[in-house]
């Protein structure tokens, strides 16, 4: 009987399964119960839309006061930098905070474990290799993120430069576990 060899970089994290030489098929995943779940988040770049990878810390905002200063009744209340409203969406992007220095508006990110990011705003405290990732309440911020050490995919360096119609064309195209056409980046951002 063939050895079996683990695959790890045939499949993604989550479905690692044992193959057999000769197979053509992995044999059962380790837990069955991630196939049947949809796919809440959406798949990691290929390693050909990947520019860089870049390790940063990473935190989490809420437009909310203790993040921004703003209150709800504030004109500016949920308003990046860029001029674009905040969003989560696990199925396409959302919008997260860097150092424009070292990503500027309209970087498109891939970060583990949250899913596309583009940056749309800028921190006081995010500066060098920091990045703030969007959250609706402080409560997700806590039981989704708190601060982690990760490395992000670089996918797109942006122009310095995202709008709502921009980040909306952005959303329309990234469908959950479907290749974006290079064209479409480049029309997008």
């Amino acid at each position: 009987m063939p050895a079996k060899t683990k695959l790890t970089t045939l499949l993604p994290s989550p479905l690692l399964a044992y193959w057999e030489p000769g197979a053509h098929q992995p044999k059962k995943p380790f837990n069955q119960n991630l196939l049947e779940k949809p796919n809440t988040h959406v798949t990691a770049p290929s390693r050909t839309r990947v520019i860089r990878a870049v390790s940063v810390m990473a935190t989490g905002y809420t437009a909310g006061y203790e993040s921004t200063g703003k209150n709800k009744n504030h004109p500016s209340y949920g308003i990046t930098y860029s001029g674009v409203k905040v969003r989560r969406d696990k199925q396409t992007v959302s919008t997260i905070a860097a150092d424009l220095k070292v990503f500027p508006l309209g970087t498109i990110l891939y970060i583990p474990g949250y899913g596309y990011g583009v940056v749309a705003d800028k921190g006081s405290a995010i500066k060098g290799q920091k990045i703030d990732l969007y959250f609706s309440t402080i409560k997700q911020v806590y039981k989704e993120w708190g601060k982690k050490k990760v490395t992000v995919q670089v996918v797109k360096r942006g122009q310095g430069k995202l709008t709502e119609s921009m980040l909306q064309e952005l959303g329309q195209v990234m469908q959950v576990n479907k290749e974006i056409p290079l064209d479409v980046w480049d029309k997008t951002i």
